[in-house]
């Protein structure tokens, strides 16, 4: 097949949607595909950086949305007739009407931006430009026909907010972009105090976020602090990532006097796999998600995972997770987090022969997320929807 990858620009902040995208390109070479990756590149943006993050913003919405689609234009008429254009994200949807008429794919991750836009999220309030936007997104990729949902969770978010009706709507899982797995101790305790995550033997509760609102990272805190004051000696929480918001900064200096958060951020692949075989439990309380990659990263490294018991988390998570309630819109945490407590503290009387027994579970439930999996997955959709073309 001859595809061509629509990507973000590189000046975008987003890690997670270059990895996918470079991800794309590396495997579907791998198989002998032709694919050409097209992004913006950054000609007014790099010009406008030292004029402040406003200017530079604004000019990077003038390379996405002004110069790179008359590049497109030009670009698609050289193209076979036969080629594929896969759009690796729906917000990539101001572009897809420049190729509606040609066989493409829409990779959808997740509608939690959409569905802020139009008021269904009262956690996450979104301004006048915030509507605006979300609107143009939508209007481009509601013109495709074709479409691959990473949950079934997002799928249902599709046709409920965006796309009524579509020619394909496939649910593809993720498949995990690093080969984790359980590590050896000794080898992530060192890797563990080269990042400076001086913990000792007795492990400690995880937790792994950008610091979305999704992620309810404050829940998280609220939950180690009902361990905190319950716990005799109370293990220490590792929180890995950047978490500068107010609320979670209030939350973690209210914390009783014997509990001890440890900061991480800004890791590679290989330490976030220690902290993930070195860790008691991984707390992952989600207000929503698209899929959840971090539930099935811990569980392959042998991780025990406490997440809500609401889709995608209990899809993703299936029978080796353990679930807790969502925390409703506008509840206090301290009730929600004292309901949830009992569950960590079982998962954390998990030992020897059960623990090792629910490893096992936990690895054959994760060998379905495997990353050769989901492009074939993918594959076999992008090849109906060329013969659908070619019909």
């Amino acid at each position: 097949m001859k595809i061509v990858l629509f990507a973000h620009p590189e000046f975008m902040p987003s890690r997670s949607m270059p990895r996918f995208a470079a991800l794309l390109h590396s495997e579907l070479s791998a198989r002998g595909h032709e694919v050409s990756l097209w992004r913006p590149a950054a000609r007014l943006q790099a010009r406008a950086r030292g004029l402040g993050s406003a200017a530079a913003k604004w000019a990077g919405y003038f390379d996405q949305y002004l110069l790179f689609p008359r590049w497109v234009r030009r670009a698609v008429e050289r193209q076979p007739a036969d080629t594929l254009f896969v759009f690796c994200d729906q917000a990539l949807g101001p572009w897809v009407p420049l190729v509606a008429h040609r066989p493409h794919v829409v990779h959808v991750h997740d509608l939690l931006a959409l569905r802020s836009a139009l008021g269904l999220m009262p956690e996450n309030p979104v301004g006048l430009t915030g509507r605006v936007y979300q609107r143009f997104i939508r209007r481009g990729f509601r013109q495709a026909q074709h479409f691959i949902s990473i949950s079934h969770k997002t799928r249902v978010d599709l046709h409920a907010h965006a796309v009524a009706h579509a020619v394909t709507s496939a649910v593809v899982h993720n498949g995990m972009n690093h080969p984790y797995r359980r590590m050896a101790a000794a080898s992530a305790a060192t890797l563990l105090r080269q990042a400076g995550a001086v913990v000792d033997e007795r492990g400690f509760l995880l937790h792994v976020s950008a610091g979305q609102f999704y992620k309810n990272v404050p829940g998280v805190i609220a939950l180690y602090a009902e361990h905190a004051r319950s716990a005799a000696r109370p293990l220490p929480l590792v929180l890995v990532g950047h978490h500068r918001q107010p609320a979670v900064q209030s939350a973690i200096a209210a914390l009783p006097a014997s509990a001890r958060v440890v900061r991480l951020h800004d890791i590679d692949n290989e330490t976030m796999r220690a902290c993930y075989s070195a860790a008691s439990a991984f707390l992952f309380p989600s207000l929503e998600e698209g899929f959840g990659w971090p539930i099935v990263e811990a569980l392959a490294c042998g991780c025990p995972v406490i997440t809500t018991d609401a889709p995608p988390m209990n899809e993703v998570g299936g029978s080796a997770a353990f679930y807790i309630p969502r925390l409703p819109a506008g509840a206090g945490l301290g009730a929600w987090a004292a309901a949830a407590a009992p569950v960590l503290e079982r998962v954390l009387a998990l030992q020897g022969p059960a623990l090792d027994a629910w490893r096992d579970d936990a690895a054959a439930w994760c060998m379905r997320f495997e990353a050769a999996r989901a492009i074939e997955g993918y594959l076999q959709v992008y090849s109906q929807v060329l013969k659908q073309a070619a019909a």
